[in-house]
């Protein structure tokens, strides 16, 4: 039976192909195109891909958009046995408006390794590389949480820079950032690509912070150990939630009182992340279309061996196994 590091490599196929299903629909305001797209895409390639796999979970649902189906199963089931955590599109709204910093993302792992956080409500999350491991807490404020990394990187705060999502719930952080003077790069979707950028050498990106969905941490855990970082997680809490959210999620199992390490929500040392992009962004860059093709930029990295590949695809659709069933 084939190994999932062997297999590893082969999984960008999936993001490739939810990235260029996305890509068709770039700009034309339609978000649920974008999604059914990407779904319908990587769905067709996860048919093909030799694992016994089950997606146990899939951003959308939340908002009602195109998803898998939870514990939907997927694969040849000829291969091992594993587990997926998809983000089909991770910055739906940014592709449908021809945005910035939309990609395609999925974790993999053996069955039982992932640990995946409601969708339900929002998650404050800090991620960075692996200077700062065991040296910050969700029990920091804001201003805590930045001089600890600045000065684990041994930057001055002027030329550390913040990556968060432009969303009215950061205000305060916002406003904190500033008056700390750093760098900040806000973006209109997509926290995987941020937190990931946080752990990749000379990025110019040094810290990740603020409130995004569930599904996605899991996937940036993922990504980020692998990278050997730190990520940090723990339940949102606003005066504008849902009353009765704390209540649906500890019924889930979460600990709303708790924070949740990359550890815990990616556990075990085989792990692999795949990620495509759809749009330009500042983790890849987004499918370019070409006469019957497309080229598409991807990420991939696994443990244990801590390897990290990019890619560049160039697909040919007539005759494709996949494409040329979508694309005429």
């Amino acid at each position: 039976m084939v190994s999932l590091r062997a297999l590893a490599p082969s999984l960008t196929r999936i993001t490739v192909a939810a990235a260029v299903g996305a890509a068709l629909h770039i700009g034309q305001g339609n978000s649920d195109l974008v999604d059914e797209k990407a779904v319908e895409f990587s769905r067709a390639v996860l048919a093909q891909t030799d694992v016994e796999g089950e997606v146990i979970a899939c951003e959308g649902p939340k908002d009602n958009a195109p998803a898998f189906m939870r514990r939907e199963k997927v694969g040849t089931r000829g291969g091992p046995k594993v587990e997926f955590v998809i983000d089909p599109v991770d910055g739906t709204t940014a592709a449908s408006k021809g945005r910035k910093d939309a990609i395609s993302a999925l974790a993999c792992a053996p069955a039982g390794c992932f640990q995946v956080l409601p969708d339900d409500g929002y998650y404050f999350k800090v991620a960075t590389d692996y200077h700062s491991v065991r040296k910050i807490s969700l029990d920091m404020s804001v201003e805590e949480i930045v001089r600890t990394v600045a000065q684990q990187k041994d930057l001055r705060l002027e030329n550390f820079t913040v990556i968060m999502l432009e969303r009215d719930r950061h205000v305060e952080i916002l406003k904190t950032l500033r008056q700390l003077g750093v760098r900040i790069i806000l973006i209109p979707d997509g926290d995987i690509a941020g937190a990931v950028v946080t752990c990749r050498p000379n990025s110019g990106i040094d810290l990740l912070i603020g409130a995004g969905a569930g599904p996605e941490a899991t996937i940036a855990a993922t990504a980020v150990k692998c990278l050997g970082g730190t990520m940090l997680v723990k339940v949102w809490k606003d005066k504008k939630d849902d009353p009765q959210r704390l209540g649906r999620l500890r019924e889930e199992g979460v600990d709303v009182e708790k924070t949740y390490s990359e550890a815990e929500l990616a556990k075990g040392n085989e792990l692999v992340f795949a990620a495509s992009g759809v749009t330009k962004g500042e983790l890849l860059d987004g499918v370019r279309f070409i006469p019957n093709g497309a080229i598409v930029n991807s990420l991939c990295m696994r443990l244990p061996s801590g390897t990290v590949e990019r890619s560049e695809t160039t697909l040919q659709f007539k005759g494709h196994p996949v494409y040329k069933r979508f694309v005429t």
